[in-house]
């Protein structure tokens, strides 16, 4: 067999083959079924997703062997790469003056028929070729060419899907190291800001206590002024350290549990007024999911419901359902509503709805953006009614197969 020349573009050639990351990585299905499928249509014993290296060839792809590559130099598809345009078909390899010389082998089987299809990638390179071989000398009608071709574009549409995949996980991966940072970054903020406004807070009521008598009405409101704005700093920094390390409550185990139970949990937390009417469902459903993430979830919305309600009386009532592959639940309050232009941005992080509780304060858009990352990360979703002064309503969802 005469080696083959080597293009005249072959650093270009090699660089866009290397660039799809896909020399030595595993078998595919997609690809598998490919040169199946090229082996049915061609009635040949042996098809191959051939990709030419700098000194081998190499089967991403192989249908009736079980090798993984052979040396360049006494590859056929070496030969194939060299004229892109048009598929190297040779009937007989024994009367090829290309190949004649001595007699090629594959697993010990002679390779007498071989039709090669460039596989040409965006830029014009040729990758390598999906080829079909066989021991005797055949011959491919023009419908049984067609087709093979036709698959060797989906060979390269899959090559360039599976480039994008990779890109898209390496991405990730850089953005979930960063997400890391932030969650350290917002461990460390916490611990080193939350101490000295503790400091602050102390200091503050102590210097009032020692000064009342020498100080007036305005001067009182100043230090009230200074202990309202430190407990909000402190609130916001517990809210960013809370939305950064609720990943970590999504590593907790599916466990069994009853939503009422849970329910009395966090209204025991919350010390609700008398004032307050919490209505929970009326059959107490028994749950088997991450119990500290939905009791987050809950937490955090039970905690608006009751802040951003401007009733004499606020009731709340929580339902719960499901079927074969979600829990369902639905918090309603007859609180104070949300704007409707507000309503597609409250769950993004660091955006409000531009209302103050019944204290007064602002919220901070941090509560409702923890809340949207835990429901999906547990494959479910939420979305939010409501009506300004009469009620709003939350309803989401979590998966029961996560896992």
């Amino acid at each position: 067999m005469i080696s083959p020349t080597v293009p005249i573009n072959e650093n270009f050639r090699l660089e866009a083959l290397r660039s799809l990351d896909i020399l030595d990585t595993e078998s595919q299905k997609e690809f598998d079924e490919i040169t199946a499928l090229a082996s049915y249509i061609c009635d040949t014993d042996v098809a191959l997703i051939s990709l030419v290296d700098s000194d081998r060839q190499w089967f991403k792809s192989k249908h009736g062997i079980t090798t993984c590559e052979t040396p360049r130099k006494n590859s056929l598809c070496s030969h194939a790469v060299l004229h892109p345009d048009a598929p190297l078909i040779i009937k007989d390899t024994r009367k090829d003056p290309r190949f004649n010389s001595e007699p090629i082998f594959l697993e010990g089987r002679p390779v007498i028929f071989y039709a090669g299809i460039p596989l040409i990638d965006t830029n014009n390179f040729a990758l390598g070729s999906l080829c079909v071989m066989d021991s005797k000398p055949r011959v491919l009608n023009k419908k049984q060419i067609e087709s093979i071709n036709s698959l060797a574009k989906q060979v390269i549409v899959l090559f360039e899907l599976n480039k994008k995949n990779r890109d898209l996980q390496k991405i990730q991966d850089q953005l979930e190291k960063k997400n890391e940072s932030l969650r350290e970054f917002a461990r460390v903020i916490s611990h080193d800001l939350k101490t000295p406004l503790a400091n602050i807070i102390t200091s503050t009521d102590l210097l009032k206590l020692k000064l009342t008598s020498k100080l007036d009405e305005e001067s009182l409101e100043y230090f009230k002024y200074i202990k309202i704005s430190s407990f909000s700093m402190s609130n916001y920094i517990s809210d960013i350290l809370e939305h950064y390390e609720s990943d970590n409550l999504l590593n907790n185990k599916p466990e069994e549990f009853y939503l009422n139970h849970l329910l009395k949990d966090i209204i025991n937390l919350l010390s609700i007024k008398s004032n307050v009417v919490i209505n929970f469902p009326e059959h107490d459903p028994v749950l088997e999911c991450n119990k500290l993430a939905l009791k987050q979830v809950l937490f955090n919305l039970i905690v608006n419901s009751v802040k951003y309600n401007d009733k004499e009386k606020v009731i709340i009532s929580i339902e719960s359902s499901e079927d074969e592959n979600f829990f369902y639940f639905r918090i309603t309050d007859n609180g104070m509503g949300i704007h409707q232009s507000k309503l597609d941005t409250v769950f993004e992080l660091f955006t409000t709805a531009n209302v103050t509780d019944k204290d007064g304060n602002k919220g901070n858009g941090i509560g409702l953006s923890t809340v949207k990352k835990l429901i999906e990360k547990q494959g479910g979703s939420i979305n939010v009614t409501s009506t300004e002064k009469v009620f709003t309503t939350f309803e989401f969802s979590i998966s029961k197969h996560l896992g």
